[in-house]
């Protein structure tokens, strides 16, 4: 048995060294792409932006990114000029249907490269999106749909963050945990990608057991000190507001 589940793991092992030579080789593989993976990133920040609900300017994609302010325009100028941005007189930023298109492409193969990460190279939860964005930018077409079918067709990544498909996002499930009141029981159902640019928080999330699946109890939610107290399989935990806004959950029946 143990010689079975030994090959096996070889078998295994081989396989995702060789999916990510792929990976690696991608830029060869794609010679369609003419975007660069800068311009990826903040195509990629707008959407996820975008899909928390919140408006998109250019000083709260530099803060998400990052990066200084001056950098954020410049590269912001480019992307108008490319036609994947537009702004209105109040300078929200929105994406074209040409930037929505590529934007999606990103955040599925970002998403399905950290499925590769944890599912099959056990990277730690909370530092997949971070190897992620290294890959994401050399995956072609090709690569993209044999790790689809390879991971069996995954319908969220790690964080529960829902996979682009048909050109669409599914919508996220839940609501943020600062939303829930006093008493209740709910259920993770993913973590924002807001919090995986905070590499301390999310190492918080995954030592407290604060995972997608875990049901926990709103005990406290003191609006005075802007904290939320949680009581978990762990024992209870105390959040900040900020921090609770990036966990969304869907409540359960008591």
């Amino acid at each position: 048995m143990e010689k079975v589940l030994g090959l096996s793991y070889t078998c295994f092992l081989f396989e995702a060294i060789s999916i990510i030579s792929l990976i690696l080789s991608g830029k060869k593989l794609d010679k369609q792409k003419d975007l660069t993976s800068t311009a990826e990133e903040y195509l990629e920040a707008i959407l996820n932006m975008r899909m928390e609900g919140k408006t998109v300017m250019a000083a709260l994609l530099a803060k998400r990114l990052g990066v200084s302010p001056p950098t954020v325009a410049g590269a912001l100028r480019r992307l108008k000029r490319n036609g994947l941005i537009s702004s209105n007189s109040r300078k929200k930023i929105d994406l074209t249907k040409k930037g929505e298109r590529e934007a999606l492409k990103v955040v599925r193969r970002h998403r399905l490269v950290e499925c590769l990460l944890t599912d099959i190279l056990d990277i730690e939860w909370s530092k997949c999106h971070e190897e992620a964005c290294r890959l994401e930018h050399a995956i072609s077409p090709l690569v993209e749909r044999k790790l689809y079918q390879r991971l069996g067709r995954p319908a969220t990544c790690p964080h529960g963050n829902p996979i682009p498909r048909d050109k669409t996002v599914p919508l996220p499930k839940g609501v943020p945990l600062e939303t829930i009141a006093q008493g209740k029981r709910v259920e993770v159902t993913r973590i924002s990608e807001e919090a995986n640019y905070i590499p301390e928080l999310m190492g918080f999330f995954q030592e407290q057991n604060i995972l997608p699946g875990k049901t926990f109890h709103i005990k406290e939610v003191a609006s005075h000190i802007g904290t939320i107290t949680l009581a978990g399989e762990s024992g209870e935990i105390s959040l900040g507001v900020k921090a609770a806004s990036t966990i969304w959950v869907r409540p359960l029946k008591s």
